[in-house]
């Protein structure tokens, strides 16, 4: 059996754009031979979506408490979040982990640009050529104020529904942002996810690409963690072994599995 690392980035039910239980996912991480997994379901407040993506706490928490309890002899799970990330609700963000501060792992991520998710085409059509820079500037802004997450989800996220699904796309045309980007996380001692879901839409390159995970390490970033962002169990883990052997040619030797925020590095 191939190796399989710990999922880090996974969706159920409780988020608003999935349907599967969350015992669905532990099956399926079990059958692929994964010792460790995290739950992080959605939670993008002040949204503005036909799907609601605000995460209902009070259910979530213990499901993940009953599960973890059940499933204690044959897996560790973990109990985390994806929080969509913006300015406006920076000081709300800020007090709902000093609320929750009892969970595992925090990815940061940004589907809302300017009131509109990039999944729609109305967000390119609104900033044509500049719409990729728009993203990146946006994302910068962000995390120079925001420091209550734990890893920066799928830095390029943007480029699944850009044009031939990122195809045309090359870090070099944004390095003057991304750079700024990783810069911040490794001043601020934040990790970079590695998301295999990019595969699974289209891309041949995981978000971020390689040329971003490789600049990450030579700017003296340490800390990545892998997610598939399976929102069904059919991609959870999805070309892991793969992303696996990426990361190390970067340059990197090991990945982050997070405990009560604090990583825990796992080898490659």
């Amino acid at each position: 059996m191939e190796k399989y690392y710990a999922d880090q980035h996974l969706h159920t039910s409780f988020s608003g754009d999935s349907d599967t239980p969350p015992e669905k996912q532990i099956e399926r991480a079990l059958s692929l031979g994964m010792s460790e997994m995290c739950f992080t379901d959605h939670h993008d407040y002040d949204m503005k979506s036909d799907v609601d993506f605000n995460l209902d706490f009070d259910a979530y928490i213990p499901e993940m408490q009953r599960l973890k309890d059940k499933y204690s002899r044959v897996i560790d799970i973990s109990t985390g979040v994806e929080l969509g990330l913006q300015l406006h609700i920076a000081d709300y963000l800020d007090k709902l982990t000093e609320k929750y501060s009892y969970l595992d792992f925090i990815i940061g991520s940004n589907h809302v640009i300017d009131g509109i998710d990039p999944y729609f085409p109305v967000f390119f059509e609104s900033n044509g050529s500049d719409s990729y820079e728009r993203f990146f500037k946006v994302t910068l802004e962000r995390i120079k104020r925001i420091k209550c997450y734990d890893s920066l989800g799928h830095l390029d996220y943007i480029v699944r529904y850009g044009k031939q699904h990122g195809l045309t796309y090359s870090y070099a045309e944004y390095a003057d942002y991304i750079d700024e980007i990783l810069r911040q996380l490794v001043t601020d001692g934040k990790a970079l996810e590695c998301n295999s879901g990019a595969f699974s839409r289209g891309m041949d390159e995981p978000n971020p690409c390689t040329d971003i995970l490789k600049r990450f390490r030579e700017l003296g970033g340490e800390l990545v963690t892998l997610g598939s962002d399976a929102h069904s169990p059919e991609t959870l883990g999805d070309r892991f072994p793969e992303c696996g052997e990426i990361l190390k040619s970067c340059g990197f030797k090991y990945y982050a599995v997070y405990k009560k925020r604090k990583p825990q590095m796992r080898a490659l």
